[in-house]
Parts: C-alpha cells; sequence; structure tokens
C-alpha cells in the first residue's frame, strides 16, 4: 500500500493557490478539469516531497461546507516557526495558536481547514511577539 494524498474542497482556487501555495509553499504538481463533472482537481506538494500530495477539489456548482473542524487538520514541519509565521501574518493569515512554545502554531486555510505548523527538530527558544500572543479564534 502506498499513501496518494489529503483531499479537500475549496470554494475558490485563487484564494487556496495563495493560501497552500504562495502561504504554506506548496508546489503545485499537475491541474485537471472535469467539464462533466463539473470540477477542477490541484494536486499539490512541499517541495522535493511529491509522493505526499494535497488535492485541492473545487466545484464549479456552488456549494456550502459545514464542519471543516471535524477533518482534523494538515500538518507540516518548517525550518524555522517564528519566520514562517511571520512570513502567513504578512500575507494576512491569522495565526490562530501562535508558536508561543516554538514548537507549534496553527492557522486555516480560506476554508477553514485547520493546519498544523510544527517546528522541525527541537523547539527554537519562545520569542516575543509570538511568546506573549493569545489564541485568536479556534484552530
Amino acid at each position: 500500500m502506498k499513501y496518494l494524498h489529503t483531499m479537500v474542497r475549496v470554494t475558490d482556487i485563487e484564494a487556496s493557490l495563495k493560501f497552500y501555495r504562495d502561504g504554506l509553499g506548496l508546489e503545485e504538481l499537475r491541474r485537471s478539469e472535469n467539464e462533466k463533472g463539473r470540477y477542477t482537481l490541484i494536486f499539490l506538494a512541499s517541495p522535493g516531497q511529491p509522493d505526499a500530495q494535497l488535492e485541492l477539489t473545487y466545484n464549479w456548482d456552488p456549494e456550502v461546507f459545514t464542519g471543516g473542524r471535524n477533518f482534523g487538520h494538515l500538518a507540516y514541519a518548517v525550518g524555522n516557526i517564528y519566520d514562517y509565521c511571520q512570513h502567513l501574518a504578512d500575507m494576512g493569515v491569522t495565526i490562530n495558536r501562535p508558536p508561543r512554545d516554538g514548537r507549534m502554531a496553527f492557522v486555516r486555510s480560506p476554508d477553514n481547514i485547520s493546519i498544523e505548523i510544527l517546528q522541525e527538530g527541537p523547539a527554537l527558544p519562545p520569542q516575543e511577539p509570538w511568546a506573549s500572543m493569545p489564541n485568536t479564534g479556534v484552530w
């Protein structure tokens, strides 16, 4: 058995690509449109890790999605959690659970999917403004 991908439904391709590609740093591997099924699939992965893919599914006919929290979350390890969270914050992404401990943070995608950001290796020493930053919303 081989892991292939995780699929999340999205409501706005451009907002989702801004978050997953430009914000999180995933690379688009391929895209397909199915006119008969009225959907677009976009496959993304972390640079150099094409075997762990995220599939964004965009249904052309409007839908209302609820309960994104019951999905759980996606998780990515990063080289410097503080720099990474600052990059996301600079893009206007709310840091729902700041990396107060130098190890873990949570953000949400434009479609309310919870994303866990983990420090690769040991936790970094606590650092301001993150150390005293409160949680925002739910994560």
